[in-house]
């Protein structure tokens, strides 16, 4: 959920001179990509966050992050909004070679410390879009992390919304109704979110195909089937969190969104969010303007599905990337560095084609596509460029696959590493089976016990072996 504040108490003048601030330096943003302040390198630097749950020996959630942190003591791991998750972060690497199994190498290593450290407090780590046997009952403000930014969220979404409940309605293959009163709900949706920094005057070129790939990313990725125990979308997760800060009805107001459009300047995203967002956390901070503190502030409390984001290396220097956030976490390391292998191959080749792909789909059809994987993942029936109709899974397997591996290596990756990792993404689409298909087949088999399910699916990430060799 971002970077932490000094306090959650705000006056109209904390709001009028963060605004001021913001201004300043959207402007200065601005300055910046117009007169190539922002480096361009050539180069590709990718990342990753994993969030992840926490469960006790019932398998369900276990509000222990905080001891847990204590005995890890790891700057890549950090608490969530809820005590019963944790984000583990990896180190930015380079793309090119072998890095994506060095990504895979570090994640699997914080990973076991951090299971290690859960299993001293009795707990097991769990990565899981929405964890089968959480209940609404656990999602309430005794079990918030106790971090300022959290308390703040929560009372401003609540003040936009003028006090009124959030109205949660999600409807699968059955329904979930019910309101909720504070930004809890988004705690039940965690998330593999992947970072790519891209060149600036590349930038609108590579939120676009973000944007594009969405809907092949969620169908090969899908692992929320459930809720309260209800069977939903493939991707529950999404409509989630979108409704869990939900504080208006127009696609220009909503804090998590796919948007409204395709990007012309990856400037226009900072200018939106100086129009047409509310400030949340008006924390006024004592940083030169060339920080660009405030706009990021600002910027973390807007969730969109492909977020810019504005960085600081060692020395100082900006830059810019793009944070993907449709894939859900899980089902394993493997699984995951393999979801990443696809975004970057697809994204990349995507990018530099000639005629830019946004120009043979309009956005209406990739935001239409995105929501149809959500709902029926592998399965979906989509539009492709150039008005292509048909599944996922052929378009996947016969499109998309050989993309993903012209992009990657285009990058400089090695070709058996592109084969490696993408082999995972193969399987998957061989068998028909991702994290929500999973959980499906083993409810049809053994009957809908959501902590039987929990604790099979614990069983088999345990084994590290990628979901598309799971059995039932």
């Amino acid at each position: 959920m971002g970077q932490e504040i000094t306090d959650s108490h705000f006056s109209a003048q904390d709001f009028e001179q963060f605004f001021q601030r913001l201004r300043q330096e959207t402007r200065l943003l601005g300055q910046w990509l117009t007169d190539g302040h922002i480096p361009g390198t050539g180069e590709h630097v990718g990342g990753l966050e994993m969030e992840a749950w926490l469960v006790d020996r019932q398998v369900r959630p276990a509000s222990v992050n905080r001891e847990l942190l204590d005995r890890l003591r790891d700057p890549l791991v950090v608490p969530e909004l809820a005590l019963f998750n944790l984000e583990l972060n990896s180190s930015p690497l380079r793309l090119e070679g072998a890095s994506l199994s060095r990504m895979a190498e570090e994640l699997a290593r914080t990973w076991a410390r951090c299971g290690r450290a859960a299993a001293g407090v009795g707990a097991r780590m769990v990565m899981v879009g929405i964890l089968p046997t959480v209940a609404e009952t656990d999602l309430t403000s005794a079990n918030m992390s106790a971090m300022q930014r959290y308390r703040a969220l929560d009372d401003q979404l609540s003040r936009l919304r003028n006090g009124a409940p959030l109205l949660l309605e999600i409807e699968g293959r059955e329904r979930v109704s019910c309101s909720h009163r504070d930004v809890m709900l988004e705690s039940a949706t965690t998330s593999f979110q992947i970072h790519l920094k891209i060149d600036p005057d590349q930038a609108a070129r590579f939120y676009n195909a973000s944007k594009i790939v969405s809907a092949p990313m969620v169908g090969v990725s899908a692992n929320s089937p459930y809720l309260f125990g209800a069977d939903l979308w493939d991707e529950t997760r999404i409509p989630l969190f979108e409704q869990s800060v939900q504080v208006g009805e127009s696609d220009l107001t909503k804090r998590v969104s796919f948007g409204i459009r395709y990007a012309r300047t990856i400037f226009e995203c900072f200018e939106a969010n100086l129009i047409r967002y509310p400030v949340l956390l008006p924390q006024v901070m004592d940083e030169p303007l060339e920080a660009l503190a405030h706009l990021r502030l600002h910027n973390g409390t807007i969730w969109r599905w492909n977020r810019p984001l504005v960085g600081f290396n060692e020395a100082g220097q900006p830059h810019i990337r793009i944070e993907h956030r449709v894939v859900p976490a899980g089902p394993t390391v493997m699984d995951s560095i393999a979801n990443m292998a696809f975004y970057f191959g697809m994204t990349c080749a995507l990018a530099e084609q000639e005629e830019p792909p946004e120009q043979r789909l309009p956005f209406e059809l990739a935001r239409d596509n995105f929501y149809q994987a959500a709902r029926h993942s592998i399965n979906a029936e989509v539009v492709w460029l150039d008005g292509q109709r048909g599944g996922m899974r052929a378009l996947c397997r016969e499109q998309l696959l050989p993309l993903a591996h012209q992009g990657l290596v285009s990058l400089g990756i090695d070709r058996e590493e592109a084969d490696h990792w993408l082999g995972f993404i193969k399987g998957r689409l061989a068998t028909g089976r991702n994290g929500a298909g999973w959980q499906r087949a083993w409810v049809t088999r053994h009957g809908a016990d959501m902590a039987a399910l929990t604790e099979a699916y614990l069983e088999h990430q345990e084994s590290g072996r990628p979901v598309h060799e799971w059995g039932v």
